[in-house]
């Protein structure tokens, strides 16, 4: 596969231009590699472990949700040349995407999280610059909130830490990836009883707690495993490729 073409398919298809976001996050192609695209790694972070990762697997590219530049502006000189001189010496080309990817209605983060706990989306949530990130939807069952946060332990293969800021019966919630705490108050103007995302600051406590929401934290990295995964593999099955995920999960 021509890496041009696949990278004009995915830019399209992750709906990249336009699309609100950090300007550090600078989505799409942030290293080109070889012309031709055979062999497709993801990672959640384009960190210097993922991308020795990523050469070593013999990947032409490299799809990852956070990538290279959240710094700004710098000189190619430490550990920024050490996470590119390997992808340059390999001929590794490096795609980011970043809130395109928390937000994509098919293969998002909060999408993908939403189903995988069992929710019938039913609308989008937790806006940023005019654009909802997330998701939020109904449980086929109330559950409480000991059933809830043992269903998201499942779905991110890890620990969650439950705020226990709602009531005994929880039926409506709002899914945001990554550090979408800021999105409480928002989930309680909507009447939803819980909401799940990655981390939190020490403020959002007494929010959950006071605006009557159950807060779920499950992990910053644990929440944004599920996109790059399936952006992959939608592209191999697509095109013909393999594809195949790195982890190096942080535990935060």
């Amino acid at each position: 596969m021509k890496l041009e073409s696949l990278l004009q398919y995915i830019d399209k298809y992750m709906a990249v231009e336009g699309h609100p976001d950090n300007p550090r996050a600078m989505n799409g192609l942030q290293v080109e590699g070889r012309g031709e695209v055979g062999h497709v790694v993801a990672a959640v972070d384009a960190s210097e472990a993922s991308i020795q990762d990523a050469v070593a697997r013999g990947a032409d590219l490299l799809i990852v949700h956070h990538g290279l530049f959240w710094g700004g502006s710098a000189p190619l000189t430490g550990r920024l040349l050490r996470r590119v001189k390997p992808l340059v010496g390999g001929g590794v080309s490096l795609y980011s995407c970043h809130l395109p990817l928390d937000s994509h209605a098919e293969i998002g983060n909060s999408a993908l999280l939403g189903r995988a706990l069992g929710l019938s989306l039913e609308g989008r949530f937790g806006r940023f610059d005019g654009i909802d990130v997330g998701w939020q939807g109904r449980l086929d069952q109330p559950v409480d909130s000991t059933t809830l946060t043992a269903r998201t332990e499942v779905a991110v293969g890890g620990s969650v830490r439950l705020i226990a800021g709602g009531g005994p019966r929880i039926e409506r919630v709002g899914v945001v990836t990554g550090a979408g705490a800021g999105a409480l108050a928002e989930a309680a103007q909507l009447g939803l009883d819980a909401l799940v995302t990655g981390e939190c600051s020490h403020h959002h406590y007494f929010d959950a707690m006071e605006l009557g929401v159950h807060l779920l934290l499950a992990g910053h990295y644990a929440t944004e495993t599920f996109g790059v995964r399936a952006l992959a593999a939608h592209v191999a099955e697509r095109f013909g490729l393999t594809w195949e995920f790195v982890d190096r999960a942080t535990g935060l």
